[in-house]
């Protein structure tokens, strides 16, 4: 393999980053200037900020044919937001959960990652299914701008962007629009990059295109999130570390995934394999969140380095499978006979404890 597609390949992916970032800081400088929560900025314009990068380089693979590179890549970093960078912003610092990730956008993003199967059960993500998902994304748009108005406090309050305090002048403005218009230039280019260098590392190791939209596109164009996430738990901004992995999940399926089923040609083709297990694998991830998110409305430290070990289980079940390796089907048993059936008990006994504690919490209220 050539040492020019790795050098393509790490500028693709440093491309999406820099733009990603630029995005990210104009966008929720606006936002933050509008009023806006950072809950919601957190849910809305950072998380559809630090997706940016899964948008480019998904609507570009479909654009150029690759379905499997543009699917993968929502599904992949879908898993990888959950699994990995909730996992390491908890064990950076516990989590606390807002009530209305609990009650609305948790639900929201279970019920969107379902939708992906059943729309992708015929083999394909068509026009009309892309046009639907991108139908949704701006109802939730609209519905979190109108959660928001009835907010106090919010963005002026806490900024996402280093704790500053945004500015309404015209000057400002300029530059923030500047900021957004660069990101988006810098993204279009490197998405370029990332999947023409992805689409030949994947010939030359001889594995499919879906699995390197799945590990390594899914998870360079998720670093913007790793960034961000991180940065927010240090700072104690939970808010923002939660808000953006939970609203990137959900524009990933409906912006990401819809707006590349729409302009493509022929839409977004869909593995049997990634439907009968990556998918699957998707939809438990975000449903994991329901129980972990209400018991307490928090992410422990145990709970995160849960979610680290199962996104290291799931890379190297993906590593395995693509090289037909003989540890394959012991460490399928070891997860489907042990790990998963051990975390299910684990979950609905902590589920079943929060209901408990709430209902003894709600007796002694007056």
């Amino acid at each position: 393999m050539d040492a020019s597609v790795i050098l393509q390949l790490v500028a693709g992916l440093a491309l999406l980053i820099i733009g990603g970032e630029f995005l990210v800081r104009g966008a929720s400088r606006l936002a933050a200037a509008a009023g806006l929560s950072p809950l919601v900025i957190g849910l809305t314009v950072v998380a559809f900020g630090t997706s940016a990068p899964e948008m480019a380089a998904s609507v570009t693979a479909a654009l150029q044919g690759r379905g499997d590179i543009a699917f993968g890549n929502v599904v992949g970093s879908n898993i990888f937001n959950v699994l990995f960078i909730l996992g390491v912003s908890a064990l950076v610092v516990p989590l606390a959960v807002s009530r209305k990730l609990v009650r609305s956008d948790v639900p929201i993003m279970i019920g969107v990652s379902a939708l992906v199967f059943a729309m992708g059960y015929d083999g394909w993500i068509g026009r009309w299914d892309g046009i639907v998902l991108v139908g949704g994304l701006a109802a939730y748009v609209l519905y979190s701008m109108r959660v928001a108005r009835g907010e106090p406090g919010g963005a002026r309050e806490t900024h996402p962007d280093r704790g500053a305090r945004p500015s309404a002048g015209s000057g400002r403005i300029v530059v923030n629009v500047v900021l957004i218009g660069a990101g988006l230039a810098v993204l279009v280019l490197g998405s370029r990059w990332l999947v023409d260098g992805a689409v030949v590392v994947a010939r030359a190791l001889g594995v499919s295109e879906l699995i390197i939209g799945l590990t390594i596109v899914a998870a360079g164009t998720s670093l913007p999130e790793v960034a961000t996430s991180v940065l927010a738990a240090i700072r104690r901004e939970t808010d923002i570390a939660v808000g953006n992995v939970v609203g990137s999940n959900i524009f990933n399926i409906l912006g990401v995934l819809g707006l590349s089923g729409a302009v493509a040609p022929d839409g977004v083709s869909v593995s049997p394999i990634a439907l009968r297990f990556d998918v699957p694998v998707m939809i438990a991830t975000a449903v994991a969140c329901a129980p972990i998110f209400f018991t307490d409305s928090r992410i422990s430290r145990w709970e995160g380095a849960l979610f680290f070990a199962y996104y290291a289980a799931y890379t190297a079940f993906l590593v395995l499978d693509a090289t037909r390796h003989d540890a394959l089907p012991a460490l399928s048993w070891v997860l489907l006979g042990f790990a998963v059936p051990l975390t299910a008990l684990a979950l609905a006994a902590g589920t079943l404890q929060g209901l408990r504690a709430r209902r003894g919490k709600g007796s002694r209220e007056p």
